[in-house]
């Protein structure tokens, strides 16, 4: 008998311990960040043009705003993803202040937290966060001077967006 409630409290410390550690742990170490790329975008002489030989040669579904690419989520093979494609013109000031010809735009989950994150980490946040119906947007900077889009997508709001505005994706 001593040895069955012996082997019980050492079962119940042991739980006890794990729930402890549990509700304690810092959960921004189990945040995920970036979940894939939500989108590349480079500036180009004529982006008109751009979006017509990639359309013409490469069999991207273009529109005026570049193309999206459809895709399914591992985790959820129901679940679609997008990820954007824009050609923008080589005086455009979105990318500032970063002197680059490109931006990486990287799909992410939980903005709001991951900025907090990234502010304790000193990475330059360039902007607040904007909410849209079809996701949530912030800029930050890289080491390198880089500015980085990050989107915590709304893939099903995106998906209307895209068939409201006659849209056809590459798959």
């Amino acid at each position: 008998m001593k040895k069955i409630i012996f082997g019980l409290c050492i079962l119940a410390s042991f739980i006890l311990g794990f729930a402890f550690k549990s509700a304690t742990e810092d959960q921004s170490e189990n945040q995920k960040r970036v979940t894939g790329i939500g989108g590349i975008f480079f500036k180009c002489k004529d982006p008109k043009k751009m979006r017509e030989w990639y359309k013409d040669h490469l069999g991207l579904n273009t529109n005026e705003y570049g193309a999206v690419f459809e895709w399914y989520q591992g985790a959820d093979n129901s679940k679609k993803g997008f990820s954007q494609w824009s050609p923008f013109n080589e005086k455009t000031k979105y990318f500032q202040p970063s002197e680059k010809d490109f931006m990486i735009n990287y799909r992410v989950e939980n903005l709001e937290k991951l900025v907090e994150e990234l502010k304790k980490e000193n990475v330059t946040i360039v902007d607040k966060i904007e909410s849209y119906e079809y996701g949530k947007f912030v800029h930050i900077m890289d080491m390198e001077g880089n500015k980085i889009e990050l989107w915590e997508p709304n893939d099903i709001e995106y998906e209307k967006l895209g068939q409201s505005m006659g849209s056809k994706t590459t798959k």
